[in-house]
């Protein structure tokens, strides 16, 4: 699955919350909502982990991790990141053949 085509699904699933919820998604709720889903996974995290009081639930750590990758998604859209470009700026450029030579 490419990031786009992620990217239009979770916006289209994010449409729909927002009408059957009255929800104005601007660019700060769309950071805070990360922010939430964040806290969620690392609550699943803790319970994985024997650290907090919780039935540990591996389906659940991957559902808010899901969520986290969804709000970061809607995020970039808001705030106009072009999130495919930057992970090659960022992350991606490390594997061109140059950064593989110097690694050597």
């Amino acid at each position: 699955m490419k990031i786009a085509d992620l990217k239009a699904d979770v916006l289209r699933i994010s449409d729909i919350y927002a009408r059957e919820h009255s929800i104005d998604r601007d660019r700060d709720w769309a950071l805070l909502k990360l922010q939430e889903e964040l806290g969620e996974l690392t609550k699943e995290h803790l319970n994985l982990s024997g650290r907090a009081r919780g039935k540990p639930d591996a389906e659940a750590l991957a559902d808010e991790a899901a969520d986290v990758l969804g709000m970061l998604l809607i995020y970039c859209e808001r705030a106009g990141i072009d999130i495919e470009t930057a992970m090659q700026r960022k992350w991606l450029k490390w594997l061109e053949p140059e950064a593989l030579k110097a690694e050597a």
